[in-house]
């Protein structure tokens, strides 16, 4: 019997935003959406969900004049997406 895999983290942008931010300390929004492909709407409504569910923290200031969100893994960010790629492994090494 495998690990379900976690409906929120199988989203393939979302996935993107967390195997992203799992290598970096903080991301800012350009660099997720520049990365992704993602639109600016699209890219915010998944950043939303993941922060409701506690993954990742988003930080919103100012770069001069300019508005600046910068996203960070959460430690249960971490351990969601481990358990992912785990559960993954799973499923690849039945």
């Amino acid at each position: 019997m495998f690990d379900e895999l976690d409906p929120l983290l199988h989203s393939q942008l979302r996935l993107a935003v967390m195997s992203l931010l799992i290598s970096a300390e903080a991301a800012e929004f350009t660099f997720l959406k520049e990365k992704t492909n993602a639109t600016a709407g699209n890219l915010s409504v998944q950043l939303d969900k993941l922060q409701e569910a506690g993954y990742i923290t988003v930080e919103k200031s100012f770069k001069g004049k300019k508005p600046l969100t910068t996203c960070r893994i959460t430690t249960k960010g971490i351990q969601a997406f481990e358990k992912y790629v785990n559960t993954l492994k799973q499923y690849i090494n039945k």
